[in-house]
């Protein structure tokens, strides 16, 4: 993703209301992308944490929005401090913005590309919950994710996308993300996760998706935006750049969803919706990096690899022992390596820049690059996010009780559940006893989960 496209010396942009009105799109979609992410992580929950799911997601609408405006679109596009984080007065309250005033080198306004890029921000830190299904306190999650944004997501953002950040300036090249945003939230959420534990039952009870349809509802709204995500990274579509990227999507999203079933087919015996999910969004989180810099060829190469390798990465939690609750690190994280790093195999020279990888002539330069990004960005997450964990486990604690956790988190931490099945008859059949409501009869959090029978699990090389 660019800060700003290059224009000849000798031209002057002026806003162009086509471009404008493209980039407001695009930043709705992505806007659209986090409860979509919701729905998808909500769905591969038991029933019993279900809303604490959605909310996870959709607190940081809230938080990192305030942030953003405050500072965080400061910190990540302002002025250059030392090639590690930016800062301008101006874009510090988004008060001292001009309103016809362009982003440099672009054709849209400043308000336009700070909106779009405050849809990237809200939606990382989300990524991460999903990796900390069932135990985290909401108050904690809340405050780690205020803590997080400040000081990993803003700098980063600088690091990859700023001008003078030391990523870009080497010439990394993450078009929508790769880097930034899924390898960020994949090593985050390893990093906390090996803070605060796994939990109880990881390994020996059943802990199936309670609601597979939305999964798959989730799964298809995110594909949707993610078309948003990319194709918008160029700030327009002037020379066809953007056009690519929307192809490249597309193509990638689609050969991972059918090289992660493959692989569950030979593997496992079967082909699971679960799986057809997780493969798309594998090939989609894979492209983010790389779409700008291969042909269509390549994105199905890249989104055949990532579909199996992340098919392949899920198993490792059970492995090595870390609860990974929803696969953040196996499809986000792997995802986001893998995308990154086959840049510098498939990178063309004819797309996004003149940069090209090994198979087309361009040697290894790129992929030390590449692995240079990834390499950075994944252990700088990963150690700043597990010690931000750290901290608040030791201070306000980061986990439910366990009874609380047993019992269900909805209950615990919202006072809510997610389906009400007090109403639920047989139709014309004769009573034969009063009938009871879930909440005067069962334990707490766990109203509906009876009543919700879990129907598929992800199939893992355990």
């Amino acid at each position: 993703m660019p800060p700003g496209t290059t224009t000849l010396a000798a031209d002057t942009p002026t806003l162009s209301a086509a471009n404008t009105g493209f980039m407001l799109v695009c930043s709705a979609l992505v806007m659209l992308m986090t409860p979509a992410l919701a729905f998808f992580y909500g769905g591969m929950v038991r029933v019993k944490s279900t809303l604490n799911m959605l909310m996870m997601s959709f607190i940081s609408l809230g938080i990192v929005t305030v942030l953003w405006v405050l500072y965080g679109f400061s910190v990540a596009f302002g002025d250059d401090i030392g090639s590690v984080a930016g800062w301008a007065s101006d874009y510090a309250g988004l008060s001292g913005i001009g309103l016809n005033q362009l982003w440099d080198g672009s054709t849209i306004p400043v308000y336009v590309f700070a909106v779009f890029q405050l849809m990237f921000a809200v939606i990382t830190p989300a990524l991460i919950s999903g990796a900390l299904a069932d135990r985290v306190k909401f108050t904690s999650w809340a405050l780690f994710i205020t803590l997080w944004a400040s000081v990993v997501y803003f700098p980063v953002a600088h690091w990859v996308w700023g001008s003078g950040g030391w990523l870009h300036e080497r010439g990394v090249i993450d078009f929508a993300g790769g880097t930034a945003v899924h390898i960020d939230a994949g090593a985050a959420a390893l990093g906390v996760i090996l803070v605060i534990g796994r939990r109880a039952g990881f390994g020996k009870d059943p802990m199936r998706p309670h609601s597979l349809p939305l999964v798959m509802l989730g799964a298809g709204l995110l594909w949707f935006g993610w078309f948003g995500f990319n194709a918008g990274s160029w700030l327009g579509n002037d020379d066809g750049v953007g056009a690519v990227m929307f192809v490249n999507t597309q193509v990638a999203g689609a050969a991972a969803m059918l090289a992660w079933l493959g692989y569950e087919k030979l593997r496992h015996g079967s082909f699971t919706t679960l799986g057809a999910a997780s493969g798309a969004v594998a090939g989609l989180v894979a492209i983010t990096p790389s779409g700008g810099a291969v042909s269509p060829l390549g994105a199905i190469a890249v989104g055949a690899v990532a579909g199996v390798l992340c098919a392949m990465a899920v198993g490792l939690k059970y492995r090595f022992g870390y609860d990974d609750s929803l696969d953040v690190v196996g499809v986000h994280l792997v995802g986001g390596v893998v995308g990154s790093l086959l840049v510098g195999l498939f990178a063309t020279g004819g797309v996004q820049s003149h940069a090209k990888g090994l198979f087309y002539g361009g040697g290894l330069e790129q992929l030390g690059k590449q692995a240079a990004g990834v390499f950075s960005v994944l252990v700088y997450s990963l150690v700043v996010s597990a010690a931000l964990a750290f901290l608040l486990d030791r201070t306000i604690g980061m986990r439910v009780d366990g009874d609380d956790e047993t019992s269900g988190i909805d209950r615990a931490e919202h006072a809510e559940t997610a389906y009400d099945f007090s109403g639920a008859g047989g139709g014309t059949a004769p009573r034969t006893t009063a009938p009871a409501t879930a909440s005067a009869t069962a334990p707490r959090g766990t109203a509906s989960g009876a009543a919700a029978a879990p129907q598929q699990t992800r199939k893992v090389d355990a």
